[in-house]
C-alpha cells in the first residue's frame, strides 16, 4: 500500500467525535466501525487509551477481527502511566493486566512497538535512569521505544544505553518550550518512531488549555516536507518505521499522515470525501476511485 513494506503511518487514537464530518462520515449507522474505517486509509494506529489502563484481552481481540481486512495493519501502544507518570509502586499484578492485552496483539502479529512515554518533566537523573532501567527490564519481552521530552536526554549516553538494549528512541515533534527537546532522528533498534504533537506553543503548557486546544495544529507542506529525510533513512536501517501523528483535533492527524505519506512515497493516496471537504486542499494528492479516470478538479 505505501510502496515501503516496512514502513507504518497512522494517527495515535481514533475515538475522537470531533472526526465525524471531518474524517469519519456526518451521519453514521449504529453499526459504523470507526478502527474498521481507520485501517481502510491507514497501517498503523496508536492505541492511547492504554495509558489510563491496560486493554483486556478481549478488548485486543475484537480490535484485531475489526482490522482484518487490512494484513499490514499494526498496533501500538502507550504503556499504562502507572509506570511512566504516577510511578507509584506497582505489582505482578499491574505488569500482568498490561502484559495480558499486549499478548493477544503479539500472537496475531499485529502489535508494532510498546511506547514509554515520560513526561518534559522527567529529567535525566540517577533516580530516573535507574527508573528507566527498571520499567525497559520489566517489559524486555516486547518490542520498545521510549520517548524522552527533556533535552538531557539528548546525549550519547542515553543513545548506547537504548542500543544496547534494543529499545527504540521515539524521535518527536513538539512545541519546544524552555528544556523541552527538539526533534531528533536517532536509530537505537531495530524499529523507529516518529511521533508529531504540532506545534501549538502558545497552548502546550497552559494549565487552562484543554486536550484539543493542546494538539489543535495543522502541519504545512514545508513542515511536513522537512522530516521526510529522516524517515527515509530510517527505513533503511531498520525492520519497520512508525510515523504517528497526534494533532487530533478537527481529523488533522489523519489529513497529516495522508499528507505525509503523499510526500514520502510520491503515490497518490486514498481520502475518505469527509476529509476532502473539510480540507480541499488536499485534492492534489487524491487517488481517483477508478485509476483510469482523470481528476476532474
Amino acid at each position: 500500500m505505501l510502496g515501503r513494506e516496512n514502513l507504518y503511518i497512522g494517527p495515535a487514537g481514533w475515538s475522537y467525535p470531533d472526526w465525524h464530518g471531518v474524517f469519519y462520515p456526518p451521519k453514521s449507522s449504529r453499526n459504523f466501525d470507526e478502527l474498521h474505517y481507520i485501517a481502510t486509509y491507514f497501517d498503523l494506529v496508536e492505541i492511547n487509551s492504554s495509558y489510563y489502563h491496560p486493554q483486556s484481552p478481549e478488548a485486543s481481540k475484537n480490535w484485531v477481527k475489526r482490522v482484518q481486512d487490512n494484513p499490514r495493519f499494526r498496533f501500538t501502544a502507550k504503556l499504562w502511566q502507572k509506570f511512566v507518570l504516577e510511578r507509584s509502586s506497582y505489582t505482578t499484578e499491574d505488569v500482568k493486566m498490561v502484559r495480558r492485552g499486549l499478548d493477544v496483539l503479539m500472537e496475531a502479529d499485529r502489535f508494532g512497538a510498546l511506547l514509554l512515554q515520560f513526561p518534559q518533566s522527567f529529567h535525566n537523573n540517577l533516580d530516573n535512569r535507574s527508573w528507566l532501567f527498571r520499567i525497559i527490564t520489566e517489559f524486555r519481552d516486547y518490542p520498545l521505544v521510549v520517548e524522552l521530552r527533556h533535552q538531557s536526554w539528548d546525549r550519547p549516553e542515553t543513545l548506547t544505553f537504548l542500543r544496547d538494549r534494543n529499545v527504540g528512541f521515539a524521535n518527536i515533534d513538539q512545541p519546544v518550550i524552555g528544556k523541552g527537546l527538539g526533534f531528533t532522528s536517532h536509530i537505537t533498534s531495530d524499529i523507529a518512531y516518529f511521533r508529531f504533537h504540532g506545534r501549538n506553543r502558545e497552548k502546550w503548557f497552559k494549565e487552562e488549555a484543554n486536550r484539543d486546544e493542546r494538539y489543535n495544529y495543522d502541519y504545512s507542506r514545508d513542515e511536513l516536507q522537512s522530516f521526510i529525510s529522516p524517515v527515509r533513512e530510517a527505513l533503511k536501517k531498520t525492520v519497520a518505521a512508525y510515523v504517528v501523528f497526534n494533532n487530533h483535533f478537527r481529523g488533522q492527524a489523519p489529513k497529516n499522515a495522508l499528507e505525509f505519506e503523499f510526500l514520502l512515497t510520491g503515490q497518490k493516496v486514498s481520502l475518505p470525501d469527509p476529509l476532502l471537504q473539510a480540507y480541499p486542499e488536499l485534492v492534489d494528492i487524491r487517488r481517483p476511485a477508478n485509476p483510469q479516470q482523470l481528476e476532474l478538479f
